[in-house]
């Protein structure tokens, strides 16, 4: 199975955002000499749970210290920023990092609302006009031509080259596979936002309506989806203990760093949120490596996904890396076996 890797910077109790980042980076150099296939970032502001706030910069720097992987950002917040300068940004990663860079592009804030009219005070409006940066982007970033009497039609994004950043559309509802279907592009569905509720809808709409694009003539699904694997099933299931905690916070309208494995035993659940956390976690793919990929391989069958981008939150950072490892392993022992 081809597997991918978002990493959204997690913020966790008793270490800083910026050692977070940190983080991210020797993750990122971990999971290149696992052979994972990509390493996305996001993007996000204003938030005690995530660090990364501009995935393009970020990206610059996982450009220096990676060999192989491939990089980009899951994603750019279009409605926040000029087209143009999106371009560029991604162009410029692009020559850093030749044939390695995507550009995943999403409409939805990444924070709230006040924090949106920050970044961008006109973005109530530039959402509506979605499709059309998106158009634009898509143009500038390969070289093509705007549409006709385009008032931006004489600017080039540099740096030009011979390669471009692939281009993807990301997603939680059938509104973003419809406009990656229209343009042609791959379409990652974020399947841990609601435990893959809505997926099968999403990814209907978008097979259905696919316009074949030069570069890709068929439509291609990516699911992110949470994954923790640990040596042992009960060790494993001791370290999603935070995250039972996060998503319990996040649905009573909190969102917080991180607890720890025993900060996360403390927690004063209701009987009622303890319930629906333990449901969560007969659903979730939490286990060994073999459990987990197990897990992994029936959502990608059950949908026909091409590839898994794996999400993977753990107050320890080398518990996080060893998951990564555990399952790489775990996959490379199927792929053997099948040879």
């Amino acid at each position: 199975m081809l597997l991918s890797v978002l990493d959204q910077s997690p913020i966790v109790s008793g270490r800083t955002p910026a050692e977070s980042i940190r983080e991210t980076l020797a993750l990122a150099a971990h999971c290149d000499a696992l052979g994972y296939h990509r390493y996305w970032v996001s993007e996000h502001h204003n938030s005690p749970s995530a660090a990364g706030a501009a995935p393009e910069i970020l990206l610059g720097a996982l450009a220096a210290t990676t060999s192989r992987i491939r990089l980009g950002a899951a994603g750019i917040m279009l409605p926040h920023y000029a087209s143009l300068k999106v371009a560029e940004q991604f162009r410029t990663l692009e020559a850093i990092a030749p044939g390695r860079i995507d550009l995943g592009l999403g409409r939805a804030p990444g924070s709230d609302q006040l924090t949106a009219h920050a970044l961008n005070p006109h973005a109530a409006h530039a959402a509506d006009a979605f499709p059309a940066q998106l158009r634009d982007v898509m143009a500038w970033v390969s070289g093509a031509p705007l549409v006709a009497n385009h008032p931006f039609g004489a600017i080039v994004a540099n740096p030009a080259g011979p390669t471009q950043p692939e281009v993807w559309m990301l997603g939680s509802s059938t509104y973003g596979a419809q406009v990656a279907a229209y343009f042609g592009l791959p379409y990652c569905y974020a399947w841990f936002f609601a435990d893959g509720l809505g997926a099968e809808e999403a990814l209907d709409a978008y097979r259905a309506s696919y316009r074949p694009s030069e570069r890709h003539p068929r439509p291609h699904v990516a699911l992110c989806v949470f994954a923790l694997a640990a040596e042992s099933e009960a060790e494993a299931h001791r370290l999603i203990g935070p995250r039972d905690v996060w998503t319990t916070e996040r649905n009573r309208g909190r969102y917080v760093a991180l607890p720890s494995p025993e900060e996360a035993a403390r927690y004063p659940f209701t009987e009622q949120e303890r319930a629906r956390q333990l449901s969560r976690r007969e659903r979730d793919p939490v286990g060994t490596g073999e459990q987990v990929l197990r897990r992994l391989s029936e959502i990608a069958t059950s949908h026909a996904a091409d590839e898994i981008a794996v999400v993977t939150a753990a107050h320890d950072a080398a518990a996080r890396r060893r998951s990564y490892s555990l399952l790489a392993e775990a996959n490379r022992a199927v792929r053997l076996a099948a040879e």
